[in-house]
């Protein structure tokens, strides 16, 4: 069976990584990024450039996206791409958007006769590139049939998880975990080193360790190198998924002041003017 030829959409480092994957397992790309030279490695490999989102989505039946925010995802995908699709054309949107948001944006686009599959990755660009994410997605189950040969090439595990917005959902509640983890270990090395400790050699005893993850390991060797560009995973992004997570616990009730604390940390880092810079700058920063 053929590949369907596929838009990509947003070419940040985890849509970049996903798009030179699909380019690698046999897909035929046209992609779109707001900062054009960010494409130039994956036309070289093949995809074709398109000049705007509507020229990239017009004339295709697949379009995926990975954009910032919500507002991103409005402004793109319902003021420049729902225009110009067809009915029955699937919007896979990889976007880590509030789960109130993806429940409307479904409703909206089924409005038009347009489908959305919600894919929520998790992993880094590196896993992106290798195809190794997790995807979780949410909507039509016979939706998610049609496009899980495209998601299985990104995704070492596609997971169907429920109703539009439960895939938002399940990523905000991973990247509070992440969240949580990164500043946990940046006080932890922050006391230790007051306290007169080696950093290097504390940052190495706590990725040693049993009270370690997969998670802080990663974090702790970009603290030891002090490696925060390119992001894997930007401060400003962590401030972001976080507030999102926040305000939509407030919505049933449920407080979180741990998390709350936690992304005023974040967000001291972001009004430091290190926001592009990777999560784990936080590490840089005293409270």
């Amino acid at each position: 069976m053929s590949k369907p030829q596929l838009a990509f959409i947003g070419l940040g480092n985890m849509g970049a990584g996903m798009a030179r994957r699909l380019l690698d397992t046999g897909h035929t790309l046209t992609v779109h990024n707001r900062t054009a030279s960010k494409a130039a490695p994956l036309v070289q490999a093949g995809a074709r450039l398109a000049d705007a989102p509507e020229r990239a989505a017009a004339g295709h039946q697949l379009v995926l996206l990975s954009l910032s925010d919500d507002k991103a995802v409005d402004e793109v995908l319902f003021g420049r791409v729902v225009p110009v699709l067809q009915p029955g054309a699937v919007i896979v949107d990889t976007s880590t958007v509030s789960p109130g948001y993806a429940r409307t944006a479904a409703e909206r686009l089924a409005a038009r006769g347009l489908r959305r599959v919600e894919a929520c990755v998790v992993g880094n660009p590196l896993q992106a590139r290798k195809g190794e994410l997790r995807v979780f997605v949410s909507g039509d189950p016979a939706d998610l049939y049609e496009v899980r040969p495209v998601l299985e090439a990104i995704g070492s595990e596609v997971v169907h998880v429920g109703a539009p917005g439960t895939a938002a959902s399940v990523k905000l509640i991973l990247n509070l975990l992440l969240g949580a983890q990164v500043a946990s270990l940046a006080e932890a090395v922050a006391y230790g080193t007051a306290a007169g400790l080696d950093r290097d050699q504390l940052i190495g005893v706590i990725s040693g360790s049993g009270f370690s993850s997969v998670v802080m390991r990663f974090r702790a060797e970009l603290m030891l190198k002090h490696s925060y560009e390119p992001a894997f995973f930007r401060a400003e992004l962590m401030e972001k998924d976080i507030r999102l997570a926040l305000e939509a616990a407030a919505g049933f009730g449920t407080s979180m002041p741990v998390l709350d604390t936690v992304r005023e940390r974040f967000a001291a880092v972001v009004a430091a003017g290190d926001g592009d810079k990777d999560a784990s700058v936080l590490v840089e920063h005293r409270a």
